[in-house]
């Protein structure tokens, strides 16, 4: 089939765009607003875009969860918590679209614990927190006037690991861990297999120490 999304001609039920670009992590974002009162709220518009240094972004649509992006452009912070398969009840119960100054985690009966470098705190019971300062914004005009999807795009300057999910290798315990992502329609998945696909061909040793993450002050360092 081929459907132009400006007609919406596909002719199914549902629309299928959010079940192409999938699974989606889904960046748990903790905010607080000028007055100082938290928000937290899941966003599967999310992902890395960086990593020397570390960059990450989401997206927020003006017409609902738009409470984190507007926190995050005026106070210039913000944490990404990680969403886990354990947390799925907590995370449901924060996607609501309540009123700005409702406190979403304690909604959801969770612990928030400070953070190191930023303001806004961390959800305890996530295994992995990112702490990001406000970089910059992009604003998507929507179909609809005045409706628009803002990117907020975060530089990470702390990250946090609880220890119990660090291997023996050094490596975080994606299995265990099991990361919660986006599918399309009410539909989500988690991460509990993991396998490996090692680089061959030109190039090999760099694109090792790209995938590795390793920073490119390490990988250009003259032999």
């Amino acid at each position: 089939m081929f459907y132009e999304p400006d007609k919406d001609n596909h002719g199914l039920r549902y629309n299928p765009f959010k079940s192409i670009c999938v699974p989606r992590p889904i960046g748990w974002i903790s905010t607080l607003d000028l007055q100082g009162r938290l928000n937290l709220a899941p966003y599967s518009q999310f992902q890395n875009i960086g990593y020397d240094p570390p960059y990450v972004m989401f997206s927020s649509s003006s017409d609902r969860h738009k409470h984190s992006a507007l926190n995050a452009m005026d106070t210039g912070e913000f944490v990404t918590n990680m969403a886990t398969f354990d947390l799925l009840d907590a995370i449901n119960v924060t996607s609501q679209p309540v009123d700005r100054g409702v406190d979403e985690a304690e909604l959801a009966g969770l612990e928030m614990i400070p953070s190191n470098l930023v303001k806004p705190p961390r959800v305890a019971a996530s295994p992995v927190q990112l702490e990001c300062k406000f970089y910059c914004s992009m604003a998507l005009p929507g179909r609809q006037p005045g409706h628009m999807d803002t990117v907020i795009v975060g530089r990470v300057v702390g990250v946090h690991i609880k220890d119990e999910f660090i291997k023996a290798d050094g490596k975080i315990d994606i299995e265990r861990i099991r990361p919660l992502a986006r599918m399309g329609y009410m539909d989500y998945t988690s991460i509990d297999s993991v396998f490996t696909v090692e680089p061959k061909g030109v190039g090999e040793e760099d694109r090792r120490l790209g995938l590795e993450g390793r920073p490119r002050r390490d990988r250009y360092r003259p032999k």
